[in-house]
């Protein structure tokens, strides 16, 4: 019998755990026709034992539906991967199986992650400011699922509030106030952090700053613009730098972190 491969490991959890289960089969079928009991010692029953080894670790990496559906996930496992079922219970629990894996799991692994977007929500949950995770969630999530004007408005407010937490950090906030105490509109507030002698921006952020605030504003306020998937993607860099960079400035994040 040929040796088993591993499955690529660019294979999502869904794509290795069918192989296993079309694996498994194969394997019954195979020792069935050489009379090969897979409860033994044997060649094919200690290949049934990797299999299933294998298959309830990736079982493991799913992200759970329901507990119903990963009990039923598991009993059909069960039943896939055990030595002693008769082969029509494994053919049926294997049917079964695969097309659970290719609809209510496969749907539950297209769920956006929360670091997919433009900024990773990791970054922002060290500043250990709750607000900060929640707008960055909302700009994250909008991107993944297409909203992609509303992405680029949440983007503009975070713009908004980590400049805001820098100057309040270094103790200058007055300088983006208004007469009235309020504070500056997202343009004042990108000039002033542009010429604020308290800190040093680099190179790529001083030319970013504006690219964020111009999408911002087209899609906040743009009567006839509406954002593309690639106009919010090629702010991925931009926004990274930029807010990473006032986070820093604002002594929110770590030089160095654990």
């Amino acid at each position: 019998m040929a040796r088993r491969k591993k499955p690529p490991a660019s294979q999502s959890p869904i794509e290795k755990l069918e192989r296993l289960v079309q694996q498994a089969v194969a394997l019954a079928k195979t020792a069935r026709r050489n009379r090969a009991n897979l409860s033994g010692d044997n060649y094919y029953a200690n290949k049934l034992v990797e299999l299933r080894a294998d298959a309830t670790n990736i079982y493991r990496e799913l992200a759970p539906v329901t507990a119903g559906d990963s009990s039923a996930l598991a009993e059909m496992l069960e039943q896939v991967f055990a030595a002693k079922p008769p082969a029509k219970a494994r053919a049926v629990a294997a049917r079964d199986l695969l097309f659970s894996l290719r609809t209510t799991w496969r749907l539950s692994t297209n769920a956006p992650r929360e670091d997919d977007g433009l900024f990773p929500l990791s970054i922002l949950s060290q500043a250990k400011r709750g607000y900060l995770v929640t707008i960055g969630r909302q700009m994250n999530g909008s991107f993944s699922q297409g909203w992609y004007d509303a992405s680029a408005v949440m983007m503009r407010r975070l713009l908004e509030i980590t400049v805001i937490e820098a100057f309040e950090a270094k103790g200058i906030s007055s300088k983006i106030k208004n007469t009235s105490g309020d504070y500056f509109q997202l343009t004042d507030l990108v000039n002033a952090a542009l010429i604020e002698p308290s800190w040093t921006l680099s190179r790529n952020c001083r030319r970013s700053l504006p690219m964020l605030r111009d999408a911002g504003h087209n899609s906040a306020h743009g009567r006839y613009y509406h954002a593309r998937r690639e106009d919010i993607e090629a702010l991925r860099a931009p926004c990274r730098i930029v807010i990473e960079e006032f986070l820093h400035h604002a002594g929110l994040l770590s030089r160095n972190p654990a």
